[in-house]
């Protein structure tokens, strides 16, 4: 399988450190990368090939089995255009949030082997979690593909239904900020009990990792973990019946809607043109 990445930023980088960490050839790998610095690290790392602009690959992406989009979505448009006359049968792999297939097709003079992903941050010590979604077009073995790619940096799961991916990013991409916020939280809490920062971060840290390790491994609701956690009357009891009163659960929900639809919003913005 070879593959173009269009784009060096940082989940591009993890995902070809991921595929070449598990075995994938750095040869079979372009990257478009325009900043030099960049190109000169890929190459080193990763023993990729590299151009600085899409003018330049036309060849590569020509052979290409599969074509990564890692830019920035108000710069799709532009990045992508280089890029229509030499598409055929490839797969493209769009990681750019909130840029839908309509666009996509059309930015790409027509193509339909399309299949969206959102991954998120975690992907970049490759924990992360993807949510993808594929074009009627994308075949069986295509879609393997995708998944073997985004796969490199963590857990897939497949979306039947385009329109629900701007809940994926509301869910799980924008997911690491909620629980990021959660851990400030317990932190700043840990500190006004009297510890150190460091002692802080270390205990809030270690809580939510334990936690979601133990939520992983367990064919159990997390309501029902959390209940056992909470003896009636007992500190736990305490704690969550004044974050119950503060709309603490309320409010994370009604925050994870807000960003569906601005995720909604955003899609209807970028895809104009």
């Amino acid at each position: 399988m070879k593959i173009v990445f269009l784009g060096g930023g940082n989940m591009a980088n993890a995902l070809i450190g991921g595929l070449t960490g598990k075995g994938f050839a750095g040869a079979d790998i372009t990257v478009i990368e325009p900043h030099a610095e960049n190109r000169e690290r890929l190459a080193r790392d990763f023993g990729v090939a590299t151009r600085e602009a899409a003018g330049q690959a036309g060849a590569e992406v020509a052979a290409a089995d599969v074509v990564v989009l890692a830019v920035k979505p108000q710069s799709m448009k532009e990045a992508v255009a280089p890029l229509a006359a030499h598409l055929k049968d490839q797969l493209v792999v769009s990681i750019a949030a909130g840029l839908r297939f309509d666009a996509l097709s059309r930015w790409l003079g027509g193509h339909a082997k399309i299949v969206r992903t959102m991954p998120n941050t975690p992907a970049l010590v490759g924990a992360g979690i993807t949510g993808l979604w594929a074009a009627p077009a994308v075949s069986a073995a295509q879609r393997d593909a995708a998944a073997r790619i985004l796969g490199a940096v963590g857990e897939t799961v497949w979306i039947d239904d385009e329109a629900k991916m701007d809940a994926v990013t509301a869910v799980s991409g924008s997911g690491p900020a909620y629980v990021f916020l959660f851990i400030e939280a317990l932190q700043q809490a840990g500190a006004e009990l009297g510890f150190d920062a460091e002692t802080a971060r270390q205990l809030a840290i270690g809580t939510v990792l334990g936690a979601a390790k133990l939520a992983a491994g367990s064919p159990e609701p997390a309501s029902v973990l959390r209940e056992r956690v909470t003896s009636k009357g007992g500190t736990t009891f305490a704690a969550l019946e004044v974050m119950a009163a503060k709309g603490v659960k309320e409010g994370i929900v009604a925050g994870v809607h807000a960003a569906d639809a601005r995720g909604k919003e955003l899609g209807d913005q970028l895809g104009q043109g």
